[in-house]
């Protein structure tokens, strides 16, 4: 079995287009039974909409104008224009779809996902580039502890599998010479840091 030839896979499963939807599919499906199928699949289809669907036509527009050249977005002269719309739709999400009122842990995932997006962005006008992989799969992991958490469903083995996602996924991204341990580090606080933060309003 050939690694090199498997870790850029991880690269795309775990691409950050996809980690709000199986942040969501977690919270509906595999933790929380308090919601109905209809509400849960209404909210999952609006997150589906909202930051897939969107930033994929967004991302065909960009390269169409030149702006982008591949969905991994390398360059950091690239990547201030598509954080800045992701930016834009998580705040559309948070105010018009995944509302505290309804749906608080999720918030919190999104809110802290915007900090994190915010954050990535501000690094770029100072020359840093954070893994933007590594901040996804990274959030997603600490939303999975303090859901474990605050249900005290105790998942220890979706836990340690998403804590050996996130090294599979560093793997992966120096494989692919995308970035430096340096840019994974940044990646990896930009994720951690606000969903911890926002862990003490909801847990």
């Amino acid at each position: 079995m050939n690694l090199k030839k498997i870790l850029p896979f991880f690269s795309y499963l775990f691409h950050p287009i996809f980690i709000p939807v199986y942040a969501a599919l977690f919270y509906f499906f595999g933790n929380d039974p308090y919601f109905s199928n209809p509400e849960k699949y209404f909210a999952v289809f609006q997150i589906v909409i909202i930051t897939i669907i969107l930033p994929i036509l967004f991302f065909f527009v960009l390269r169409t104008l030149g702006k982008v050249d591949s969905v991994m977005v390398s360059e950091i002269s690239q990547r201030k224009i598509p954080l800045i719309i992701l930016c834009f739709l998580t705040i559309l999400l948070i105010r018009k779809s995944i509302t505290i009122e309804h749906f608080p842990e999720l918030y919190f995932f999104f809110l802290g996902g915007l900090f994190s997006t915010f954050s990535a962005l501000i690094l770029l006008f100072f020359k840093t580039k954070a893994s933007l992989h590594m901040v996804a799969i990274s959030a997603l992991t600490l939303f999975v502890i303090g859901l474990s958490i605050h249900d005290q469903t105790h998942d220890i083995y979706t836990i340690a599998f998403l804590v050996f996602m996130n090294g599979v996924v560093a793997s992966s991204r120096l494989e692919m010479e995308a970035h430096t341990p340096k840019e994974l580090g940044i990646g990896f606080l930009v994720g951690v840091i606000p969903q911890l933060v926002f862990f003490h309003f909801w847990l």
